[in-house]
């Protein structure tokens, strides 16, 4: 997909914006090759020296983080189509048409998934809340679920009977979600939220990484069990029979 400058800005910011396009640009076409990904090998790629590309990205940690955010920002455009062939009103097969859909981008571009989703962002020392919060995918899988609970007022766990870690954390989340309009008895679907992820990037990332018989990864059935597992807790376990149509059917789609 082609990427619009804004044409509402000076020449000098177009030409700015513009090569950033193209570090992008350059640093996929590197990762569709190899893992590997230096400062070095992009400004090689798009015919620039070293030194010129700092003026850009000032460190190899800038270049992953802006790669890995437009990577992601792109990828869930594809989570999103494959959410919206359904009906608005349907939010449980939204929510699995988006999940499955991220699961085979993640298999088909594993070294892209690399870089977004094995690239710390959560340092001891120092929590980078911006990239925490502002992950477009993230943002639409939370949405997703929380279409889920609008629809079918699936039950939520009291925040005041959860770990006192984990009620700070709902009080003041650092997960990719709005949660501005969650009253703070409802801030439990957040919880929701982190179980969710963490259940479908587990999956995901053993898939991908190829810590699984290879016959299980290219069945699905682990990613189809773990979403069965799951669907309980949003409140989803007499729909699943539906809902697992649905993943086959995508499934069988993407390896036809």
């Amino acid at each position: 997909m082609p990427h619009l400058v804004d044409p509402t800005l000076t020449r000098r910011e177009r030409q700015r914006e513009s090569t950033y396009v193209d570090i992008v640009e350059a640093s996929r076409a590197l990762l569709a090759e190899s893992p590997e990904l230096s400062l070095r090998a992009v400004a090689a790629k798009m015919g620039m020296t070293a030194p010129a590309l700092y003026r850009y990205v000032a460190n190899y940690q800038e270049l992953v983080d802006l790669v890995a955010f437009e990577i992601d920002k792109a990828a869930t455009l594809t989570f999103a189509a494959a959410a919206d062939a359904l009906e608005p009103d349907d939010a449980p097969g939204r929510l699995v048409a988006a999940t499955t859909e991220f699961r085979q981008w993640a298999l088909g571009n594993p070294h892209e998934f690399a870089i977004v989703f094995a690239n710390p962002v959560a340092e001891a020392a120092c929590v980078r809340r911006d990239l925490l919060t502002v992950a477009s995918s993230g943002l639409l899988m939370t949405d997703l679920i929380h279409d889920v609970w609008r629809q079918r007022g699936f039950a939520i766990p009291a925040i005041d009977d959860l770990p006192d870690v984990v009620r700070a954390s709902l009080e003041d989340p650092l997960i990719p979600a709005k949660v501005e309009d969650l009253a703070r008895e409802d801030r439990g679907l957040v919880w929701v939220y982190m179980q969710g992820w963490t259940q479908l990037y587990g999956v995901v990332v053993l898939e991908v990484m190829g810590h699984m018989d290879p016959r299980v990864i290219e069945s699905g059935e682990m990613f189809i069990d773990v979403i069965r597992r799951f669907a309980p807790t949003i409140g989803l376990a007499e729909e699943m029979p539906r809902l697992e149509a649905i993943i086959r059917e995508r499934l069988g789609r993407a390896s036809g």
